[in-house]
């Protein structure tokens, strides 16, 4: 067999994602995020970010981002643990704690960098992770990480809480062993919630940890924007320090707070064992100091942002209800997230097409973001987006029909 370059390996490869619906693509935008977009010279209705309540270019973050520039300049300068941790990151810590109602905080440059360092801290040889099958590629990567130091692993269907229940039974606690169940709180390419109230309490009869990446429901869900927890009424703050120690919880803040980062909120001492013990946080730069400053102001907006989330609920009832008795069948999502479930992968790119051409941008997702036979359209609302544009939607879905 004829040796076959790197280069056209990867071309054959390429063609195969062709064939098969697969290749990704990218459009460059000329025009901050928002309810539109300017994509080519055109402009279009965007149903592709997560930034759910709008702020991403609200004036006020927009404002303490510049003020924060001018105090602390643009860069950290070094990890957290050197030199990079400024004044703004701890006041941004302490206000994600008492915002998320856990004891401390540990801000993360990316949500996908907590769930590796805090799962990879936290799990290693000798030690069992329980994990959702739908979970968030993040997830899936810190498990194959914290399988490659020796943890062990179980997924288990969907949201199926008899399932696992049978897998925790079926692998009883070791003495000094480690038992984490991870979960999305909001499951990113479906829309729907994690029965969290019975996760936690398999938790702590099962001796086991509660690792929950609220990235989708942080700022959108519960009372003031607080997140999943909070929605179900597990937030720490109303159930006491037993609660802390059980729970270790992510949230992002690129994505309904506006800017970009993450954080892990957490027991004092699952905190400071993060600290010292987290890769993803010990080797890398902090995050620029703008970031922070931006984000103190995004959470005043969340905390004061009941109008924008009562508006964003009104859209997602007005969007369920024009295509109830349409063909396109919507996932059963209370949240931003709204799939159209399509199946091949060549009709989702072509539906997706279709709209763009009408100038609505609704993003068609593929394999493997999504099991096969399930491409669809996730079209994400947010609470910039008027009424009258989620009837140019519905309109156009209809005439794709």
């Amino acid at each position: 067999m004829s040796h076959i370059p790197l280069h056209d390996d990867l071309a054959a490869q390429l063609a195969t994602l062709d064939h098969d619906g697969l290749r990704r693509h990218r459009r460059t935008l000329a025009s901050p995020c928002g309810p539109l977009a300017i994509v080519d010279g055109r402009e279009f209705i965007s149903f592709c970010s997560n930034d759910y309540l709008g702020l991403a270019a609200d004036p006020a973050l927009v404002e303490a981002a510049c003020d924060g520039a001018r105090r602390w300049g643009v860069g950290s300068g070094a990890s957290h643990l050197v030199s990079g941790h400024l004044a703004p990151h701890d006041a941004l810590e302490r206000r994600l704690a008492a915002f998320a109602g856990f004891p401390r905080a540990l801000l993360m440059t990316t949500g996908y960098m907590a769930n590796i360092g805090m799962v990879t801290a936290l799990a290693g040889r000798g030690d069992a992770i329980f994990a959702d099958r739908l979970n968030h590629a993040s997830l899936i990567d810190a498990v194959q990480l914290a399988k490659a130091q020796g943890a062990e692993s179980h997924r288990y269907p969907h949201g199926d809480l008899a399932a696992l229940e049978r897998l925790l039974a079926a692998n009883p606690a070791r003495p000094g062993q480690r038992r984490l169940i991870l979960t999305d709180a909001v499951f990113s390419m479906d829309g729907d919630l994690a029965p969290l109230p019975g996760l936690l309490e398999l938790a702590e009869r099962f001796d086991a940890w509660l690792l929950v990446d609220d990235a989708h429901g942080f700022g959108v869900l519960g009372p003031q924007g607080r997140g999943s927890l909070a929605h179900f009424g597990l937030d720490i703050g109303l159930s006491g320090q037993a609660r802390a120690e059980r729970l270790v919880y992510m949230g992002t803040l690129g994505k309904a707070a506006g800017a970009s980062g993450a954080f892990v909120a957490a027991s004092e001492t699952v905190i400071e064992w993060l600290i010292s013990r987290a890769r993803t946080y010990i080797f890398t730069t902090g995050a620029s100091p703008i970031m922070a400053c931006a984000l103190l102001a995004s959470l005043d907006l969340i905390e004061q942002g009941d109008a924008r989330r009562a508006h964003l609920q009104r859209l997602i009832a007005r969007l369920r209800d024009g295509l109830s008795a349409t063909q396109w069948r919507l996932m059963p999502s209370p949240t931003a997230i709204q799939p159209i479930i399509i199946g091949d992968n060549h009709a989702a790119l072509r539906v997706a097409a279709a709209l763009y051409d009408k100038g609505i941008w609704a993003p068609a997702i593929r394999p493997p973001t999504v099991p096969a036979g399930t491409a669809r359209l996730r079209v994400s609302l947010s609470a910039t987006h008027r009424v009258e544009q989620i009837d140019r939607l519905v309109d156009a879905l209809k005439e794709c029909a």
